[in-house]
């Protein structure tokens, strides 16, 4: 299965114009879209119209899309050169704009392929333990993946544990689709919020305000390291970035994510209580994230 049929995401009459159902498969357990699936929609968007591979792509998003809409996913090339492409991708249900994407794609021959930063050193997926559903059961695009804790804690292992450093890692798979792609990695990339909680030894993620993916070199591969380190968390918001890797160590990409910082756990001052985490969300006008 590739992206599109991961996503539902379907061409029309318009090579500029795209479209997908929200389905709790695409949604976080809050019933909204999660924001890796629009990104990753936006970018199989952006490459089936534009016929050329992702560089770099940057979602803002703005509203939510509930499960039972259709988003129809725009594109317009605002520059076309010899090498790449600048563009654009703007994701609707009706008139209520959901995410916006600028993005540049292309590709050039030049004859260097170095990688100057490293990952953490940790066991391989089959030596670690895997990550279980917050609520065993759940339909959401958290049971469509499938986690190991290659440096991270387990749920009943988090409070009052915080990650050294900020830095935290999990091997993670799409069982549906194990080809990489650029759209892959954009789902993969939206762990930043699982930082937060993991940095902080706490039961608390966030709602991604953005997230940008960087692609480098993607190669085969049935796991991909997600190697999180939280930069900082200040004044309500958390900044972090994801690095990508395939198991022979290759760096594929780069995510990087601001969020407004949640917790799920009693009252935390300065933030939400579990009861109020809805509607303190839809407040916000931002769509909704859970703590994975």
């Amino acid at each position: 299965m590739d992206a599109r049929h991961f996503l539902g995401l379907q061409p029309t009459h318009n090579p500029h114009r795209w479209h997908f159902p929200v389905t709790p498969g695409l949604s976080t357990g809050g019933g909204f879209l999660f924001g890796g699936c629009g990104l990753a929609a936006a970018i199989a968007a952006l490459e089936g119209t534009t016929g050329r591979p992702l560089v770099w792509a940057t979602a803002q998003y703005l509203s939510y899309a509930k499960p039972g809409s259709v988003v129809d996913v725009d594109v317009t090339i605002a520059v076309s050169g010899r090498n790449s492409t600048q563009a654009r991708a703007v994701g609707h249900v009706a008139d209520t704009e959901i995410f916006t994407v600028n993005a540049a794609l292309g590709s050039r021959d030049l004859d260097i392929d170095k990688t100057f930063v490293a990952p953490l050193d940790v066991p391989g997926p089959d030596d670690c333990d895997p990550r279980p559903l917050r609520v065993p059961g759940e339909e959401s695009i958290m049971s469509r993946i499938d986690l190991r804790l290659a440096s991270a804690k387990a749920w009943e292992d988090l409070f009052g544990s915080p990650a050294p450093g900020g830095r935290s890692a999990l091997w993670a798979r799409i069982p549906d689709m194990l080809e990489p792609s650029a759209a892959a990695l954009a789902i993969l990339g939206d762990y930043v919020p699982f930082g937060i909680g993991q940095s902080l030894g706490a039961f608390a993620g966030g709602n991604s305000l953005d997230n940008t993916l960087r692609v480098i070199k993607i190669v085969p591969t049935e796991w991909v390291l997600l190697d999180i380190q939280v930069d900082g968390i200040a004044n309500g918001f958390g900044h972090g970035t994801v690095r990508l890797y395939a198991q022979d160590g290759t760096l594929m990409a780069t995510a990087s994510q601001s969020t407004i910082v949640r917790f799920w756990q009693g009252e935390v001052p300065g933030t939400e209580a579990a009861a109020q985490h809805t509607a303190a969300a839809a407040a916000d006008a931002v769509p909704t994230e859970e703590p994975t």
